[in-house]
């Protein structure tokens, strides 16, 4: 039964659909959203009397928004875990239902990473961020040399947990000061209404394959970190990496060994918060943003500007920009500028960034102009309409090595987008002119790689460059596309 009354439980509706619960409280200066970690029910959390305490303080210094993230409490079902990609879009669409253009976000655990991202490619839109027990990374391949990620053993107890999920054993890993029958019993009511024992399953491989290390470099807004130091769920490395890494964090090290808010020392979490949401900040000018950007070029350009004549090749050209801006708008992103034979733009993020390079891809292949495409995410500097920096040059260094008609990522990229239904295929280690450092980079895996050559085309197999098979396998997906490319074949047919 409910301690307290909670406030009334409204919906955002997702651009897909889907819906997402949350809840507001308070009236205070500030406009607080809380990005809730593992699990979490709106509704179930009014119970726990210590919960209830929190949300309460919280409240009492601002105007506080709660929200169950997509697949939990009392938001939408889906059938498959969200990208942290999509996470972070989610907190804006929850912004927009409440009203607000900017808020303080408040990151714990599994929900640090989403107020993360959103922070860093969205400075404009907030004000502040508190992480508390904030995941960095998952599972890492060199956990010497990367403290900061999950180590095995605490990996084995978040999968130990989903594999009893509903008995309560969750107490022992996220609030180990509270694991008595009753706490238990609790927390066994609160895992089975929270989440399907196959979802929790999926959360967990989420955040085995997180990783949003450079993505704490990218953050520009005024940051808060708060750990505990015996924390059974994420390591107090995590904490200290982040406290370093942000540029001008403050870190807060708190005693004990709880990793949940409402087992934690209150006292001194609610403190701080307090104080540095409510203390005179002065937020960073949005002059540096975390971005997705995109570079496209068309393969030979300048042979088949030849070939075609000025007049000619300034007319396709033209087709092609009105092309590249349709998919690239309508997947939400910008075309910051032409560059002659391609572009550069800029997407709401990496997985949307790859769906588009995907299909204009195959668009422009099947209309015989095959092109290549490079995609990073990094920290850009704003200039005017403008985007410049490292990691504007790490993205077009990209795009040129990239093979015909092949969508080239970063190892960064390919990490944030895990959990889509994306695949890469490894293309080694890289050497970025102009760019320090080696470079791992992904391509996406193309499943129509190894089909059989078609019969019709048999007679112009051996003209044919890599490129051209490519564009073959692209246009045969239409009967129109087809016959466009088969007017380029030897011989005309």
């Amino acid at each position: 039964m409910l301690t307290v009354q909670p406030p009334e439980t409204r919906y955002a509706v997702r651009p897909d659909g889907v819906s997402l619960a949350y809840q507001v409280l308070g009236d205070g200066p500030v406009t607080l959203v809380c990005c809730w970690g593992f699990i979490s029910h709106l509704d179930l959390q009014w119970g726990d009397p210590a919960c209830a305490r929190f949300y309460r303080a919280l409240a009492s210094f601002s105007r506080l928004v709660l929200f169950d993230k997509a697949g939990t409490g009392l938001s939408d079902p889906i059938p498959t875990v969200a990208t942290l990609e999509e996470r972070a879009a989610d907190i804006g669409v929850v912004m927009d239902a409440v009203g607000v253009e900017q808020a303080a976000l408040f990151g714990e655990s599994e929900g640090g990473p989403s107020a993360m991202l959103f922070a860093a490619s969205h400075p404009h839109r907030t004000t502040a961020l508190v992480l508390f027990g904030s995941v960095v990374k998952g599972l890492s391949d060199n956990p010497t040399e990367e403290p900061w990620a999950m180590p095995p053993e605490m990996i084995k107890r978040f999968e130990s947990l989903v594999q009893n999920w509903g008995k309560g054993l969750a107490v022992e890993l996220f609030a180990p000061s509270q694991a008595s029958a009753a706490g238990r019993l609790k927390y066994a009511t609160f895992e089975r209404a929270s989440v399907s024992p196959s979802m929790a399953r999926a959360l967990v491989e989420a955040i085995k394959g997180m990783d949003v290390s450079e993505v704490a470099r990218a953050i520009s807004v005024p940051t808060l970190v708060i750990h505990v130091r015996g924390d059974r769920a994420v390591p107090v490395a995590a904490g200290r990496f982040l406290g370093s890494a942000i540029p001008g964090a403050e870190y807060l090290e708190l005693e004990g060994d709880d990793h949940a808010y409402n087992a934690a020392p209150l006292a001194g979490l609610l403190a701080a918060t307090e104080r540095f949401l409510t203390g005179r900040l002065t937020p960073a000018e949005p002059d540096r943003v975390l971005a997705t950007i995109m570079f496209t070029d068309i393969v030979d350009s300048t042979a088949r500007a030849a070939q075609m004549g000025d007049a000619a090749w300034r007319d396709t050209l033209e087709h092609h920009d009105s092309i590249t801006r349709s998919h690239v708008e309508g997947s939400g992103g910008r075309v910051i500028k032409s560059l002659g034979d391609g572009v550069l733009a800029t997407l709401p993020g990496p997985a949307a960034a790859v769906r588009c390079a995907r299909n204009l891809l195959e668009e422009t292949a099947a209309l015989g102009l095959p092109e290549r495409a490079g995609i990073h995410t990094g920290e850009c500097e704003m200039i005017g309409d403008d985007l410049g920096g490292l990691a504007v040059h790490i993205g077009a260094r990209i795009a040129s090595i990239a093979d015909p008609c092949q969508v080239l990522v970063s190892s960064t990229v390919k990490e944030l987008v895990i959990g889509s239904d994306l695949c890469f295929v490894d293309r080694g280690e890289h050497q970025l002119k102009g760019v320090p450092g080696t470079w791992r980079l992904f391509g996406l895996a193309d499943p129509q790689e190894h089909d059989p050559p078609s019969q019709d085309l048999e007679p112009a197999a051996s003209h044919m460059t890599r490129t051209d098979r490519f564009v073959v396998r692209v246009a045969r997906r239409t009967p129109r596309a087809m016959h466009a490319f088969s007017r380029m074949l030897p011989g005309g047919h």
